[in-house]
């Protein structure tokens, strides 16, 4: 049986011609619940220049590929209605002061949080894969856990926050990290444990409910899915369709490795946040740890073994050569936070690199 993958991508709202972040959600997804066919996919985010879509569960990666890019144009389309474009930013290169969206569940996280919540505009791909069983799903988890971070860099997208270069990739990953559950975890061993430790989170009293519980990976409360939460949203849809096609493959391998009874690697949590740092700090550019000797090697050679680990798996559903051909083109052309160091330096304006990245946010 082919697993279903679903993706769940956060738009940024910005001016067409300042490109500065406009607090219009609540106008844009009215209009996007106004569609003629009564269909609306977008949801309201933490902050008002923000949006949210999710796809629908798909089996055939070409399907999840054209859906993105129907999303992304019908959320396109609604923010023009409103005044506004979308961008495929996971954070905002211009200066703003975020605007906390409304309902009481945004307004708790405003008072508990502070400025952790007031700082949080921030736009990430959550890619949900689905599992058999909860049990299966922590079997995944628990061996998935060090190739995350080579997802985060192949995915960064955030290099400028507020008006400034941050030296990082993705900084969103470093503001991300400032909630007290996010990043890598240990392994659970069990669906028993794993529901454990959730609750015990939630019973420090620090947290509002589990969906506050922001692992990197995790299972989703909602759905019977492994949801891997770990990517900045992708500046190209094209990279969102490869990071969902390599996380069905990552679940998949590590779902053959659990029933095989083969162990989790044990590294360490302490480890794993310095992959994710490392990954964050420079995307494809220099070096990532390697998941299987968390040693410095060239980024390149690092993505290369996560498709030669991943291989099997999309052979087996028909997706290698799509992957393998898309893995060459994000290697040859960079991430999206080249992208936009390359729209800087040829432009001198962080204003004309959103504009040129609303372009690219549609294909």
């Amino acid at each position: 049986m082919v697993r279903t993958v679903g993706v769940e991508e956060e738009l940024l709202l910005v001016d067409g011609e300042s490109g500065e972040p406009r607090a219009l959600s609540t106008a844009v997804l009215a209009l996007a619940e106004g569609r003629a066919d009564g269909e609306s996919a977008f949801e309201p985010e933490l902050h008002r220049q923000q949006l949210e879509f999710a796809t629908r569960p798909r089996g055939d990666m070409r399907e999840l590929a054209d859906e993105i890019l129907r999303r992304r144009a019908e959320a396109a389309e609604s923010a023009a209605r409103a005044g506004a474009d979308v961008v495929a930013l996971a954070t905002a290169p211009l200066p703003v002061t975020p605007t906390i969206g409304e309902g009481e569940r945004y307004r708790w996280l405003a008072e508990r949080f502070g400025l952790t919540t007031q700082e949080q505009l921030t736009c990430g791909c959550h890619i949900h894969v689905s599992v058999e069983s909860d049990e299966e799903g922590i079997g995944v988890l628990d061996r998935l856990r060090p190739w995350l971070p080579v997802l985060l860099a192949l995915s960064a997208n955030s290099p400028f926050w507020q008006g400034q270069d941050t030296a990082y990739a993705s900084y969103r990953s470093r503001v991300w990290g400032r909630w007290p559950t996010a990043g890598p975890v240990e392994t659970f061993g069990s669906a028993r444990r794993y529901h454990e430790q959730a609750q015990a989170l939630v019973d420090t009293g620090v947290l509002r409910d589990k969906g506050m519980i922001y692992f990197d990976a995790r299972l989703s409360d909602r759905y019977p899915t492994v949801e891997v939460r770990v990517a900045d949203v992708c500046l190209d849809p094209a990279d969102a369709a490869l990071l969902a096609s390599l996380v069905r493959g990552l679940v998949e391998t590590a779902a053959r490795s659990w029933r095989a009874e083969e162990p989790p690697d044990p590294v360490g949590v302490s480890l794993l946040r310095m992959a994710a740092w490392q990954a964050g700090r420079s995307g494809l550019e220099g070096h990532l740890l390697h998941p299987a000797t968390m040693r410095p090697e060239p980024a390149s050679d690092v993505v290369g073994a996560l498709l030669a680990y991943v291989r099997e798996a999309l052979e087996d559903s028909g997706d290698f050569a799509a992957a393998e051909g898309a893995v060459g083109r994000v290697r040859k052309r960079g991430t999206g936070a080249r992208a936009q160091r390359d729209v800087l330096a040829r432009t001198g304006s962080l204003r004309a690199v959103v504009a040129e990245c609303v372009s690219r946010t549609r294909g």
